[in-house]
């Protein structure tokens, strides 16, 4: 008996129409001629990157110990030791940073394109809880190195969730496992990163994408309502941007290589902490007012950029005044964002 007849015997597939469904779902899938245009194509990026970010996370597994005595060493021997281990950890860290700077992009075109409305309401709201658990990912991964610097941007990232009303003090101590930053915020952290967050984001990104097929991709102000299947042209354009972003990994790994530091020491305090670049502005603004008012216009401004889709339609009954306005309030938020960034960047 052959093979195929052996394996169609215990897996009785109907062959014809399991490739009718593929053609249906993938292959004859139809795409709006807008997102010919790469500016419209965004959206595959922060999936390819988390893809990337599995996979070199799987190997980094393969060698990491989360114990305060075990877990620099281990990004030690990774970084100078392990045979290509330099360029997986630098593909993982520049991928994360990739990762948040895509899934921006994205919603900044998808906010200004307005196609948060009706009924696509919901998938923005997954799309921003999946931009928050990416800066959540990315912070437990930058505390897993476990170096000086890590050390002190961890102790100083959990001090603010002590700040947040009625629940912060029983958020910090489960999240710290005691009172300061110790073995067991570790190992809490590990598992957040490799185990929790990832599940969850990845039913998410689920979510956001059977949404996006029920509803179909939204088609911007002037553009005509056509389509075309989505292989060839759009499967190869996921596929050069895969290689794209493997390229930009790579360059940016061998140009700047991932560093290891100065082991933890929580005897000395750094004369300068810093957090990582994707929070310089909330730390920037943080600093500017008094902290309770910080944390109060922080949780504020997410409340409503989150359900910002339901928020507009409360302004004015034109579409046309809301979009100004919603357009104006957009660009404000990014400039506001843009100098706080600067701000910390060149402030010592």
């Amino acid at each position: 008996m052959k093979f195929k007849e052996w394996f169609l015997e215990r897996f009785p597939i109907d062959y014809d129409k399991f490739v009718e469904f593929n053609e249906k779902i993938f292959i004859k899938e139809p795409i709006p001629t807008h997102m010919k245009k790469w500016l419209f194509v965004m959206g595959a990026t922060p999936l390819i990157l988390f893809g990337f970010q599995v996979l070199t996370g799987l190997f980094l597994t393969f060698y990491f110990m989360p114990s305060p005595e075990m877990a620099y060493e281990s990004i030690r021997h990774i970084t100078e030791d392990v045979r290509f281990g330099y360029w997986v950890r630098g593909m993982h860290r520049w991928g994360a940073n990739l990762m948040i700077i895509s899934l921006l992009l994205h919603m900044t075109r998808v906010f200004f394109t307005q196609a948060y409305r009706k009924p696509r309401e919901l998938n923005w709201i997954i799309g921003v809880l999946l931009f928050f658990l990416t800066m959540t990912i990315s912070f437990t991964g930058y505390s897993l190195t476990y170096n000086q610097l890590s050390y002190w941007a961890t102790t100083v990232g959990t001090n603010m969730i002590k700040e947040v009303p009625l629940i912060g003090d029983m958020m910090l101590f489960f999240l710290r496992g005691g009172d300061v930053v110790n073995a067991n915020t570790l190992t809490r952290f590990y598992t957040l990163h490799v185990m929790i967050l990832p599940g969850i984001i990845f039913f998410f990104i689920f979510l956001h994408i059977v949404i996006l097929r029920l509803h179909g991709v939204s088609i911007p102000e002037g553009f005509e309502e056509k389509y075309y299947p989505f292989y060839p042209h759009h499967f190869y354009k996921i596929i050069i941007a895969t290689l794209f972003l493997l390229t930009l990994m790579s360059t940016l790994t061998v140009i700047l290589p991932p560093g290891i530091g100065e082991p933890a020491n929580p005897a000395i305090t750094p004369q300068h902490i810093k957090p990582e670049w994707y929070f310089f502005p909330t730390y920037r603004f943080l600093k500017m007012v008094p902290l309770h008012v910080g944390i109060y216009a922080t949780a504020a401004f997410v409340l409503v950029f989150t359900f910002w889709p339901f928020i507009e339609p409360l302004i004015s009954k034109d579409k046309t005044k809301r979009t100004i306005f919603s357009r104006t309030a957009g660009v404000l938020t990014l400039v506001i964002t843009l100098i706080l960034t600067i701000w910390e960047t060149i402030v010592i």
